[in-house]
């Protein structure tokens, strides 16, 4: 296979006219490397409560307009143990940056639901190095912090108060502690260049992350770039179909906001290099309040409905669904 370079990664992206190569080529690499089976991971976004300002996103402390919550520890181990009764192999616990959460409140969290023999995935933000240790030790396994952008200047525009540094760090220590690290990109934010998200690109090989997700930016009305044009589904889609290329066995969702922008997204997504999808198991009282962006998907379903929706879905295009933890690279524990 051809190597991959910079200039090679711009040209592709600024190229439709090799769409239909790529993503076919991105779906023979998703074949050949991680196999048909599709890994179902349950989501519970436990508080929309964030003391960040992201630029982008509708939990940024700025947002007044919107009804907060913190779901309580127990109902949160409550919820996890629905979602493993319907089948989950993985958890994926997901917040705003929160301290109410404090550390021996999340381990405590981390060590109920990893008695129910499952995977837990992390996704709430940048801590300490002693924090995610402790997480660690609890019983975490892996941990999604998205890069966003790897243009220093574009992501301190779209984090105020953040460092990009320390971003990294965070990444940094993560893999040092042995979680399977997740990061990713928006596409289309306003101020990216196509070169810039070649560098993401290749700053996730750089890293050797085990995840990536990519989601098309999507404006938000109570944020600062309410005005913005969306991000391309089709541009979003050429980015996770060259990670796919590039990384080969990792894994990557086909994640809500392709859906958002496009009716089958999530499908188009999984027959273009992705192989992981991470219905909401939240219950459906809290769901339309976690408005990163708006018109997210399946808010009203509840989660029995939401995995069965999928499950059709995804048997649909001749896929099956993994009945493991899902680790890279079929890496099983």
């Amino acid at each position: 296979m051809e190597e991959f370079t910079r200039e090679k990664i711009i040209e592709i992206l600024k190229d439709d006219s090799q769409n239909d190569w790529l993503f076919s080529l991105a779906d023979k690499v998703r074949k050949e490397y991680v196999g048909d089976e599709v890994h179902l991971r349950g989501l519970i976004e436990f508080s929309n409560i964030c003391k960040c300002t992201c630029q982008y996103c509708g939990l940024r402390c700025a947002n007044k307009t919107i009804e907060r919550y913190r779901i309580e520890p127990e109902d949160i181990i409550d919820l996890a143990k629905m979602a493993v009764d319907i089948g989950y192999k993985t958890i994926v616990l997901q917040s705003g940056e929160d301290n109410f959460y404090d550390t021996d409140k999340m381990c405590k969290i981390i060590e109920n639901i990893k008695k129910f023999d499952v995977a837990i995935t992390l996704g709430i933000g940048e801590k300490t190095y002693e924090q995610y240790k402790a997480y660690r030790d609890a019983g975490a396994d892996r941990f999604l912090l998205r890069i966003e952008t790897t243009d220093k200047n574009l992501y301190e525009k779209m984090h105020p108060h953040m460092s990009f540094d320390n971003r990294l760090r965070c990444l940094k220590d993560l893999k040092s502690l042995g979680f399977e690290v997740g990061t990713g990109c928006l596409v289309g934010l306003p101020g990216q260049t196509i070169e810039s998200l070649a560098d993401d690109i290749l700053f996730f090989k750089e890293i050797e992350a085990d995840m990536i997700g990519i989601g098309p930016f999507i404006s938000h009305p109570q944020t600062p770039l309410k005005d913005a044009d969306n991000g391309n589904f089709i541009l979003a889609l050429k980015v996770m179909a060259l990670v796919r290329i590039i990384m080969k066995n990792i894994n990557i969702p086909a994640t809500t906001a392709m859906e958002t922008l496009h009716e089958n997204g999530r499908l188009i997504a999984l027959q273009s290099g992705a192989n992981v999808v991470m219905p909401n198991v939240t219950s459906t009282e809290y769901r339309a309040k976690y408005e990163i962006y708006p018109g997210k998907i399946c808010i009203n379903d509840e989660p029995s409905k939401c995995r069965g929706c999928i499950e059709g879905k995804i048997k649909s295009i001749g896929r099956s669904i993994s009945q493991n933890y899902g680790f890279r690279g079929k890496k099983q524990r």
